[in-house]
């Protein structure tokens, strides 16, 4: 590959194949006289030159090796198809506003006869980047982000950003990133995130009030396109205090300094068409962490699995059913001196997870106060359709969705460590349920909003439940 000398503004450079011997292959084939087909395939041509217009700051050490599968190509459609892959991972890099394609043939001494020449027009992005957004969390709860960001900081697609966060519920906290892509080109597309952050909220389903300081080390890559992976070590200083003077004695048992330090893996395999409201697809994640191998006086090692399958009605196709589950457990690590803490365990109950019962109001309390526990499943069955009579259909309101649904959970702990069937008896027995119907709102691919009416059913002593009109604002739902 050898690099011509562009004009010091705007052009980046033109590469050329390190071999142009490669002769000319054939000619298009005769066209149909009723209907004329081109077969894109057919015509064999090659990339002589590749252009990249508009670079300023991005490096050219980057970008080589993103735009060199186009000298690969041995036919139109080829090209075309890479030219579109190549501009979806330069789309990836971050490094740039907006991206235009341009294939045309190929002009000047070294061009040869089937030769194309490939231009990419972009427009870097600015040095720093601010502004004020909103968040939405999954505890039915928002918050106001203030965020300044400096995209493709060293010219080789880093970011680095800062962000300072004040929402519902006294949560406040801020935290500093930097992202760096390791070959970008190479298919798993690894990415290296580090972040030191400090974060407090007040935890008020369990009377406690919890600041959070530390930081993380994040390797992001994927196996397949639909496959994710995220390899994470995390340290965190961890302060729990009673949040009333009528917290539970059982959670004040809990307050006090922890240290975590904690691998987690968390595998990825999405295929929905939206996150929030899907109208079909799959959802598997699983989630794994351990704590207290390397460092810390927290120990334990826990296991969370997602599923969601959505499937729109064979003869109305606008109604949508949705099944989904969730399921975890956590067990204590054996080791001298390591403990777990209240916000280690699962908690279940709310909008967001079993409709008709408060925040987190299923489970073992004391004094009101949730305790969490080691074990649990979710479920939920819905249905989706478009609005009676679809008000505002083809603007606003396509945005809404009526709701019917049905969701069952229960949570416990095993107390029988080698007994499994007495363990499965107790994730059986005691099942909260609720059906209702309601209204849902979508927010793009952000959150969602539900109304619904509902009706619980299962409670046991100490469950806190929500009959009748229930707001729910959050992400993920089950």
């Amino acid at each position: 590959m050898t690099g011509s000398a562009p004009p010091p503004d705007t052009t980046a450079g033109v590469l050329t194949p390190a071999d142009n011997k490669t002769p000319g292959l054939g000619k298009p084939g005769a066209a149909g006289t009723a209907e004329f087909a081109v077969q894109l395939d057919a015509f064999k041509t090659r990339v002589d030159v590749i252009n990249i217009d508009g670079v300023a700051r991005t490096k050219n050490d980057i970008l080589d090796p993103l735009v060199r599968p186009l000298f690969e190509a041995h036919n139109f459609e080829d090209v075309v198809l890479r030219a579109h892959t190549v501009r979806r991972r330069l789309e990836e890099l971050g490094a740039f506003k907006t991206i235009n394609v341009f294939i045309d043939t190929s002009r000047g001494q070294n061009a040869t006869s089937d030769g194309l020449e490939v231009t990419y027009s972009v427009v870097e992005t600015r040095r720093v980047v601010g502004g004020v957004n909103t968040s939405i969390g999954n505890n039915n709860d928002g918050s106001v982000v203030l965020q300044l960001k400096c995209p493709n900081a060293l010219g080789r697609g880093e970011l680095f950003q800062t962000e300072y966060e004040y929402g519902t519920k006294h949560t406040t906290g801020f935290q500093t990133s930097f992202v760096k892509p390791l070959m970008p080109w190479f298919w798993p597309q690894p990415r290296l995130t580090t972040t030191v952050f400090q974060q407090a909220f007040d935890a008020q389903w369990s009377g406690y009030r919890e600041i959070d300081r530390g930081l993380h080390l994040d390797l992001s890559f994927k196996s397949r396109p639909s496959i994710a992976h995220s390899l994470r070590w995390e340290a965190i200083w961890r302060d729990i205090s009673a949040l009333t003077a009528s917290t539970a004695f059982a959670v004040r048992e809990e307050c006090g300094h922890s240290l975590k330090s904690s691998l987690k893996h968390i595998l990825t395999w999405d295929q929905r068409d939206n996150a929030v409201i899907p109208t079909k697809g799959a959802l598997f994640r699983l989630q794994q962490e351990c704590a207290g191998i390397l460092a810390g006086n927290v120990g334990f090692h826990k296991h969370e699995v997602e599923l969601q399958l959505n499937r729109p009605l064979p003869l109305l196709a606008d109604i949508v059913v949705q099944a989904s589950l969730r399921a975890g457990i956590m067990k204590p690590l054996q080791k001298i001196d390591s403990v777990t803490c209240i916000n280690d365990r699962f908690f279940v109950g709310g909008p967001l997870t079993l409709r008709g019962f408060n925040l987190y109001g299923v489970g073992p309390h004391s004094d009101g106060n949730a305790l969490g526990a080691t074990t649990y499943w979710n479920g939920g069955l819905h249905v989706y359709t478009p609005l009676p009579f679809r008000p505002g259909a083809g603007g606003f309101g396509d945005y809404f969705r009526a709701h019917l649904f049905a969701n069952a959970a229960n949570i416990g702990d095993f107390a029988f460590a080698d007994d499994h069937y007495k363990n499965f008896n107790i994730l059986l027995s005691g099942v909260r349920y609720s059906v209702g119907a309601g209204i849902v709102l979508s927010i793009g691919h952000m959150a969602r909003f539900e109304l619904n009416y509902c009706l619980p059913f299962g409670q046991q002593p100490g469950d806190r439940t929500s009959a009748g009109l229930q707001f729910g604002l959050g992400v993920s739902f089950v």
